[in-house]
């Protein structure tokens, strides 16, 4: 079937009688946050990226469905969400829940194109053969640092010493067998994972320009994700003490205690100081290792679009760059993601689409990652089976002011007191409002959160149980129960 859909499509190119397929250039990163120039950070080199941004839109305010990879990347592939999927966890297979699924990928497998993945798309060691017409091998995770891992016998890698803080003898650092947190290589700039990853990108696209078949290649960059392993020569792009580091580094006021997790994925590493509130000198090198990690990526990422350019297929090709989820950096006084918190279910989202009106714009348009799904569809002409959860934002391609979805959603399970919860988050233009439930019966715990964008845009304070704001929680909690359906205009 799928030799045939494609010498259908290859005769109409031929004829002359429509336009040529789409190719999608489907690129993401994994735990990549907004501090790129493009989202006006200004210290930060990622030339790439911001060209890339100058070359389509960017979407200031775009949220994954989960912050942690499995569920959010699982949403974005099946364009349902994590209740849909019931994929929660890092441990749970989509086809679970949803055996005959089409996938994104499939989809565009299914109408003709080649389908080929590389690196991190699904999440860690799964695998899902019905969404690609090549078969990679890509990294196998959750153990997804086994390649920094020492060998026996040979000694483990460790980061420098931190400086201007207490000696190991008066903080207790983690140990572990997965080496540091952070580590200068001495790789060449275009060495390392990222750097094999994005050649075997160029090899692909030459191959599709050999076959002149339309593809949709989709490449799964491993940075910034820990450990902040990146060449010397990214590390030397920056003055760490130029990096500034985050200015709420406190626990939100009046917030639910079990809404950030604490000591989380950070603390599996070697050398990390044992308490909760990292001493200032280590995250700096924390954060100037992520900031390496960042352009590592970007640098890797610019070759495979560079690439893109030199063989003529630029001007076919829609590109799309997103990472999966945010990532805490300090703020809260937490790091890694695993939460409801703007900067973790906030991420980017960039897109550059042949033909769109709306070059180098931004839209502050209020977008989710399981709409991404339908767009890609939608551009490439494809049909959208009945199972998308999410809302094609085409148009804002060409509109970026439109009036749009009046909300987003994201949510997080936590067990709390051996009760397990789930926290659903709505966020609206100005606010930001979490009700907890339990996870099986739905029924409403009192630890609702609500932030106010417009006077705390760091959602410093929750403010739901302030009297004041009583008729707000009810207006909000209506809002919040009619849910995404009822949040998506027409």
């Amino acid at each position: 079937m799928n030799k045939i859909l494609t010498s259908i499509f290859l005769a109409i190119m031929g004829s002359g009688q429509a336009a040529q397929p789409k190719n999608v250039l489907f690129l993401v990163s994994d735990d990549l946050r907004t501090e790129l120039g493009c989202y006006g950070n200004a210290i930060i080199k990622s030339p790439n990226i911001d060209r890339l941004a100058q070359q389509g839109m960017v979407f200031n305010r775009a949220y994954c469905q989960q912050a942690v990879c499995s569920p959010s990347r699982s949403s974005v592939l099946t364009g349902t969400r994590p209740d849909t999927t019931k994929v929660w966890d890092l441990n749970t297979h989509f086809r679970k829940a949803l055996p005959d699924v089409v996938t994104l990928p499939q989809l565009f497998k299914n109408h003709g194109y080649t389908a080929q993945g590389m690196g991190k798309i699904y999440h860690g060691g799964f695998t899902d053969p019905a969404s690609w017409s090549v078969q990679t091998e890509g990294r196998k995770a959750p153990d997804a640092d086994a390649a920094q891992k020492p060998k026996a016998g040979k000694k483990k890698p460790s980061a420098a010493k931190p400086t201007g803080i207490a000696t190991e003898d008066a903080i207790p650092l983690t140990k572990t067998d997965r080496g540091p947190a952070f580590r200068a290589t001495d790789e060449e700039p275009n060495g390392g994972e990222e750097g094999a990853l994005a050649n075997q990108a160029i090899d692909a696209l030459r191959k599709f320009k050999a076959d002149a078949k339309p593809f949709f290649l989709a490449v799964g960059f491993h940075r910034p994700h820990l450990p902040f392993n990146s060449p010397k020569a990214y590390w030397d792009l920056y003055d760490p003490a130029k990096i500034p580091l985050a200015v709420n580094s406190f626990l939100p006021k009046d917030a639910p205690g079990f809404a950030l997790a604490d000591k989380n994925e950070l603390w599996s590493y070697s050398g990390v100081p044992d308490q909760s509130h990292l001493p200032e000198a280590y995250a700096r090198q924390l954060k100037h290792g992520y900031y390496a990690a960042v352009s590592y990526m970007d640098a890797q990422l610019g070759r495979v679009v560079d690439e893109l350019d030199k063989l003529g297929l630029r001007e076919n090709t829609i590109i799309i760059l997103w990472g999966d989820h945010g990532w805490k950096l300090g703020e809260h006084d937490r790091w890694s993601k695993h939460s409801n918190v703007e900067n973790d279910v906030h991420a980017p989202l960039i897109i550059s689409v042949p033909g769109m009106k709306a070059v180098g714009k931004k839209s502050d348009a209020l977008v989710e990652f399981v709409d991404m799904y339908p767009s890609l569809a939608e551009l490439a002409g494809l049909p959208l089976p009945a199972t998308l959860e999410g809302k094609s934002f085409k148009p804002l391609l060409d509109d970026p002011a439109l009036p749009w979805k009046s909300a987003v959603f994201s949510q997080y399970p936590r067990t709390q007191g051996g009760k397990k919860l789930m926290g659903y988050s709505m966020r609206t233009d100005r606010y930001r409002f979490t009700q907890w439930v339990g996870r099986e019966d739905h029924t409403i715990v009192n630890a609702t959160e609500l932030y106010d964008h417009q006077t705390d845009p760091q959602e410093n304070t929750n403010i739901a149980h302030d009297p004041a704001n009583k008729a707000l929680v009810e207006k909000l909690t209506a809002q919040w129960q009619a849910g995404w359906k009822g949040a998506v205009t027409n």
